[in-house]
């Protein structure tokens, strides 16, 4: 088969060859289904191991002949939240560095709006073939290329070492993002409509690329689902990859660490955030939760923070849409064991630890004075991990005359009893329509219901529109009147409905973390 010249099977034609594209690397041969190209494991830069561990990603490796492309990558070594270490481990290769694609026309000319997602993960943990990322519904009913990729996680992508650049894992996102720009015509896509979107630690990565002069002109539009808001200086990173290395009694260098098989190094990170509060006074905030690593502040690839480069205009040119749900903390409550059982105490330690400025623990109480403790932890959490840096982020871009659309996911998630609401996580089996694939498709039950169904097609139809010509069909958010868009069994459009956090939060700058104690 000619690459390029993709024909889809038909009735009269059952033997039709499977999809063929050439990339700058060498062919690829997918497989055909339901309609669609669909291409996995493809490689956007060479394995991160040997001599490239702890590098900048490099190019891939060009190969002869055709490459078979239908099972995804191994994935990059995880941390043992969900059981992803196992994963990890089990997988076979160190290829660790590939994208995926779902087209519904991969030959060249199709020309079609191009939506490259980025899982969450707390930055710890995350693979692209799991089965929630599955692009194949919105790519089907949305009419546009969807990538997904895998790129470093933990200590291997984010921990702050010396002789090894800062922020591996934001550079394996730029890689990826260059290969979609240098390869996605041959799949159907259109280069100069590529939107970027994430979830969580996905969501904030999204914020991350939004400010890295790497990232310029890579993508056209983005989006950031529940961006998670933290990001260390150089400080507080270097001093955390420190207590990681020690407990191998190790140095946090390349040289030390390049030699620690990745599922060690990634145990050790484990170990350490299961005693983070003994950091409580070095590591602060995020010490209590604990997060161990995130983007840092390194003043090369990410110079500033998000918030302060869209106030400078950074996303300008760069259409913008942000959002979150509404009960954020509600599932990581759950998963903790406190859901229902916050003490009194826990909840003013949360206030005083996360509220923002000087007696912001009493500006809680005072705004929501009929909140109990439970209430109380589960606002200040989800304010201060998603919802204000979420909101901030179109608060900075509007500020600095660029455009941004605001959504707040309120509907109610079904599944485990209905006790979660509208939960962090809910939004990405309805954005991507897998609502009876992987875990976070138990948010939705069993079954899902036709409410479940119509609600995912607007999310879908929303999220493709926006990637097809930057409106996805509500006003653009301002200052005077924030209109948002609430997403329930009824989506409709009405002022921000988190007013009074956002009234607590106004005058907050979201910083870098800093080292509270050298």
């Amino acid at each position: 088969m000619v690459p390029g010249a993709a024909s889809q099977p038909s009735a009269s034609q059952p033997s039709a060859p499977e999809p063929e594209v050439r990339t700058a690397a060498g062919v690829v041969r997918g497989r055909w289904e339901a309609g669609l190209g669909v291409f996995r494991g493809v490689p956007f830069a060479a394995p991160p191991v040997g001599a490239l561990r702890f590098a900048a990603p490099r190019p891939a490796r060009r190969w002869d002949g055709v490459r078979e492309a239908v099972s995804y990558g191994p994935p990059p070594p995880q941390g043992g939240a969900l059981g992803m270490d196992a994963l990890a481990r089990d997988a076979v290769g160190d290829d660790w560095l590939t994208v995926n694609v779902w087209s519904p026309a991969p030959e060249p000319g199709a020309g079609l709006p191009v939506l490259v997602w980025i899982h969450g993960g707390a930055y710890v943990i995350g693979m692209s073939g799991l089965p929630e990322y599955d692009g194949g519904r919105l790519a089907r009913d949305g009419g546009a290329v969807v990538v997904t990729f895998n790129y470093r996680v933990g200590i291997e992508g984010f921990a702050q070492i010396e002789g090894a650049p800062a922020n591996r894992g934001l550079l394996d996102q730029v890689a990826a993002l260059e290969w979609v720009r240098d390869n996605v015509r041959g799949f159907g896509g259109d280069p100069e409509r590529v939107t970027v979107f994430g979830q969580s630690a996905g969501g904030g990565s999204v914020a991350a690329l939004l400010a890295m002069p790497r990232a310029a002109g890579l993508f056209h539009r983005a989006v950031a689902q529940s961006a998670q808001g933290t990001v260390f200086s150089t400080a507080l990173a270097a001093d955390i990859a420190a207590a990681c290395a020690a407990r191998l009694g190790l140095r946090p260098t390349a040289a030390d660490l390049s030699a620690v098989d990745p599922a060690r190094l990634s145990a050790a990170g484990d170990a350490v955030a299961a005693e983070a509060s003994r950091w409580a006074e070095r590591w602060g905030q995020v010490a209590h939760r604990p997060v161990l690593v995130s983007p840092v502040v390194d003043g090369d690839v990410l110079p500033v923070t998000p918030w302060q480069a869209l106030a400078d205009g950074a996303g300008r040119d760069v259409e913008l849409l942000v959002g979150h749900t509404r009960d954020e903390e509600r599932l990581l409550t759950a998963v903790s064991g406190l859901l229902g059982r916050v003490t009194a105490e826990q909840a003013a330690t949360a206030l005083d630890v996360y509220a923002p400025g000087g007696g912001g623990a009493r500006a809680y109480r005072d705004a929501f004075p009929s909140a109990g403790p439970d209430e109380l932890y589960e606002l200040v959490n989800s304010d201060w991990l998603f919802r204000m840096p979420t909101l901030h982020l179109a608060e900075a871009q509007t500020a600095a005359g660029g455009r941004a659309h605001v959504y707040e996911l309120t509907w109610p998630a079904p599944g485990m009893g209905g006790v979660l609401g509208a939960c962090h996580g809910l939004d990405v089996p309805l954005v991507l329509g897998n609502l009876r694939s992987g875990q976070p498709a138990l948010l939705i039950g069993e079954d899902p219901s036709p409410e479940a169904e119509t609600l995912s097609a607007h999310l879908r139809a929303a999220w493709t529109a926006f990637a097809a010509h930057g409106d996805p069909g509500w006003p653009p958010y301002d200052r005077r009147q924030r209109l948002t868009r609430l997403f329930d069994t009824h989506p409709s459009v009405a002022p921000y409905p988190e007013e009074t956090s956002r009234l607590l939060w106004q005058h907050h700058t979201f910083r870098e973390l800093p080292l509270l104690a050298p």
